[in-house]
């Protein structure tokens, strides 16, 4: 029992330690903005696909996972159960696609700020991370936020 707990601890810390995630941005808000937008890359150099399938974040009453979609001439968001990472991989969260969606938030995010959040991954558990706070409309960028 206690070689199988151990494998199990082993196998956990081996998918966390090889999840990482970059770039992570967001927007300026608005004052009275209730919501805003969270994007970065996930890499999973495991062997074994993961999942993100939720967050938090002191800057918001919850974070969720979202996609947008093209209904005919209209682009739609819409909450998902979460995105699969897949093994040796990547998933990338950018405009116009999958996205967090920090949900009812406490204060307006002003640019320069890093906003803290915490990820949850099927298998890599709980992964910290710290968003940029780039202009209000900015464009994606080339530049790289680690966490």
């Amino acid at each position: 029992m206690k070689l199988l707990f151990a494998l199990v601890l082993l196998v956990s810390f081996e998918a966390f330690a090889q999840v990482q995630v970059e770039k992570a941005w967001t927007r300026a808000t608005p004052p009275g903005a209730k919501t805003a937008v969270g994007y970065l890359v996930i890499r999973n150099a495991s062997a074994m696909p993961d999942r993100l399938v939720g967050g938090r974040s002191a800057a918001a009453g919850r974070v969720e996972t979202h996609v947008t979609r093209k209904d005919g001439d209209i682009m739609r968001m819409r909450q998902v159960e979460g995105y699969d990472i897949p093994a040796k991989g990547s998933f990338e969260l950018k405009p116009g696609g999958a996205h967090l969606m920090f949900v009812d938030l406490k204060q307006p995010f002003k640019e320069g700020e890093r906003i803290a959040a915490v990820l949850r991954f099927e298998k890599a558990g709980e992964v910290r991370v710290e968003f940029h706070v780039e202009r209000l409309g900015a464009a994606p960028q080339p530049h790289s936020h680690g966490h």
